[in-house]
């Protein structure tokens, strides 16, 4: 056998040319005061990976940023790479991580929301003008919608302050409070578990738990009434309760409160008006799926609803009615992609928001690798009525054919923006002028997206559609989350359709190359001065065609539509 060489050339005998083992792990170690802030802050939680999301906001909520050393404190904590918890962190809008903890940190972060509602209402203006006055001293920067568009424009000051319908001066005045002390969000008046008791609440949770009502009457009757998923999918309820119940147990329920498609606000509506009526959904869909476990993911730009769910469902508890039904609140991060059902369950594992492949769908794989049923908080709001006064009531409440009511997100150029509870199958026109006031002062209807930043756009000339799912696809749009933005005359649909698609480009999750690049791509096309129209085009169909998930597929339909019905205002 040959002498092992040094690098100087003197022989070693075999076997004593040994690597010294390292003095130190690889990578960045967490200091014992990163530990100890960690651990303060989780206390005696278990540390369980679906956890990562829930403690990455206690961190940021304490100290206002992620920085790199809580980061590494948090990994070791839980037992997981640097790489999954940094992944995760990055990932999500609403985490602020930093690399470089000897920068001074930022007092307040001032988001001026900057979606198509906001952007209608000078949102651009004002973020200029806060940047002028805070620019140096505070951080001032963009954000997605934060589903308060009938109040826009919209800013968010530090974590849990919000300013509707803003103006450089109120910006101000509230972030002079903020940097005191931010205070907990105001409360509405809203019925309380008592008040809604006393209006007849949890009688029909009783009537399921006591055996008045089986299991297959409650699923006709929502067949019978039209019932669909009114998070924007609209797959009969009936239906997939059904497919769910079938499955072998355990089964789970998880309800997608992350309303976060740009013109949509109806969620925070209820959750904020009548929250009980929603839990007591959750509930009865718990126990038709038998399941034990009910997970609630809610945005997290929603802090008001957050500390009305978070009593209320201690409320229940103490109350007995949960019965052996445990309700866990989860909170997002600023993920629009966790519209799509299987991101919303990759994020409440504690992993950034990529959409599964399907199948298998989640009626037979879902949270936890367990069938899951999963509805929208409208979906499940509507529950107790239809069960109550009779599926004819909801289904005859619907207009031109269609069935039930739909809850109206409108803002843009109308006089009255809102909340508005329409029939099902209303059309733009009646809607306008019945329930939102008629346009706004000296505005001219111009267009109007029936189905937010995703359903594509409409000229005036057919305001007279009807509103419902299947009533729309053949010109190109859908009605989805029935988030209805009117625009005026004088409003530039290419503006329009770009600042959509700035949207798409800042929300896409990367996973699929037609989604990333495809956005990225149609985005430098639109900024030229003139536009290749067939290459638009072709990048358009690439992502309609070959993206995984509706991101990509829906992301072209505004200016898919700004080609079709308003050729006027291409470049």
């Amino acid at each position: 056998m040959t002498d092992a060489v040094t690098s100087i050339g003197t022989p070693v005998p075999p076997g004593r040319h040994k690597r010294k083992g390292r003095m130190q792990e690889r990578g960045r170690q967490a200091r014992p005061e990163d530990r100890n802030d960690v651990r303060a802050l989780l206390v005696d939680d278990p540390r369980r990976p679906d956890l990562l999301i829930e403690y990455l906001h206690r961190i940021q909520d304490r100290y206002g940023r992620l920085a790199a050393g809580h980061l590494a404190a948090l990994a070791e904590e839980m037992r997981l790479s640097l790489s999954e918890v940094y992944e995760v962190a990055t990932f999500y809008h609403n985490f602020d991580v930093v690399t470089d903890e000897t920068a001074k940190p930022v007092a307040l972060t001032i988001r001026v929301c900057d979606s198509l509602s906001c952007a209608l209402a000078g949102a651009a203006g004002l973020q200029e003008a806060l940047v002028r006055r805070y620019g140096g001293s505070l951080r001032v920067t963009h954000a997605a919608c934060m589903g308060r568009c009938d109040m826009a424009p919209v800013v968010r000051v530090g974590g849990e302050t919000y300013v509707e319908r803003a103006t450089a001066d109120s910006a101000a005045a509230a972030t002079e409070v903020a940097l005191k002390g931010e205070a907990p969000p105001a409360l509405p008046d809203y019925p309380d578990l008592v008040r809604y008791r006393a209006d007849g609440g949890y009688r029909l949770l009783e009537s399921c738990r006591s055996g008045t009502l089986s299991f297959e009457t409650l699923v006709e009757r929502l067949e019978k009434s039209g019932l669909r998923g009114l998070g924007g999918a609209g797959f009969p309820t009936g239906r997939k309760w059904r497919f769910v119940r079938q499955e072998p147990g355990p089964r789970l329920v998880a309800v997608n409160a992350d309303e976060s498609e740009p013109g949509t606000f109806k969620d925070r509506h209820f959750l904020l008006s009548d929250p009980h009526r929603m839990l007591e959904g959750i509930l009865i869909a718990a126990w038709a799926m038998e399941a034990d476990e009910a997970y609630i993911f809610l945005r997290d730009e929603y802090a008001d609803a957050r500390a009305i769910l978070t009593r209320e469902i201690a409320a229940l508890e103490q109350a007995g009615l949960a019965g052996g039904t445990r309700i866990i609140l989860r909170r997002g991060a600023g993920a629009y992609i966790c519209g799509e059902e299987s991101a919303m369950l990759e994020s409440l594992e504690g992993k950034r928001a990529l959409p599964r492949h399907k199948p298998p769908f989640p009626s037979q794989v879902g949270l936890f690798g367990r069938p899951t049923l999963i509805n929208n908080v409208e979906t499940l709001f509507w529950v107790r009525d239809i069960v109550e006064k009779g599926p004819d009531w909801f289904a005859e409440g619907g207009r031109n054919g269609s069935k039930g009511f739909r809850s109206f997100s409108v803002s843009g150029r109308v006089r009255e923006p809102g909340v508005k509870i329409a029939p099902a199958g209303i059309t733009a026109r009646e809607l306008i002028d019945e329930f939102c006031g008629g346009m706004a002062d000296g505005k001219v209807l111009k267009g109007y997206l029936p189905g937010g930043a995703s359903g594509g756009i409409l000229p005036a000339s057919m305001a007279d559609l009807p509103l419902d799912f299947g009533t729309l696809e053949a010109h190109g749009c859908f009605i989805g989350s029935a988030a209805v933005i009117v625009l005026a005359e004088g409003d530039d649909i290419a503006d329009v359709a770009r600042n959509l698609m700035e949207f798409f480009e800042d929300e896409s999750c990367g996973q699929c190359t037609p989604c990333r690049v495809g956005a990225e791509k149609t985005l430098a096309l639109m900024a030229a001065e003139r536009w290749d129209r067939p290459l638009l085009g072709e990048v358009a169909r690439c992502m309609t065609d070959a993206s995984i998930c509706g991101l990509g597929q829906a992301a072209p339909n505004g200016l898919l539509s700004l080609f079709r019905y308003f050729p006027e205002d291409v470049r």
